[in-house]
């Protein structure tokens, strides 16, 4: 079952669940997080001190609202637009990333932030 998380960032409050996926289960055992997230296009990444092992789901093309995590950085992402790296309007990593979660409620809220945020992850 999906664990249903807060994520709080300058004052905005965004709802998320994490997936099912190993990925998602070693996040949640791991909670709360705090990290210091870098925007890059329409998405935020921070390093969360997390190793998740590689599992066969890795993508670089992502949806809106989606999580995942970045094994090069060590680091959670939170796609809520396009990226750099991005051939149409979808979100798309700089490199491959597990699917982790995805938020459900808020993802609006990222976009007027600015270059850098911190955001808390706590369970529900």
């Amino acid at each position: 079952m999906a664990q249903k998380i807060v994520i709080e960032a300058s004052g905005r409050t965004l709802e998320a669940e994490l997936s099912d996926s190993k990925g998602g289960q070693i996040i949640s055992s791991s909670l709360p997080l705090t990290a210091q997230m870098s925007r890059w296009g329409d998405e935020y990444y921070g390093s969360v001190g997390i190793d998740i092992p590689e599992d066969g789901t890795a993508r670089e093309t992502m949806e809106v609202g989606e999580m995942a995590y970045w094994p090069p950085g060590r680091a959670l992402c939170i796609f809520f637009g396009p990226t750099p790296a991005s051939m149409d309007a979808r979100p798309r990593a700089a490199s491959p990333v597990l699917p982790v979660g995805r938020v459900i409620v808020g993802v609006e809220n990222l976009s007027p932030l600015g270059k850098s945020v911190k955001m808390k992850f706590t369970a529900v």
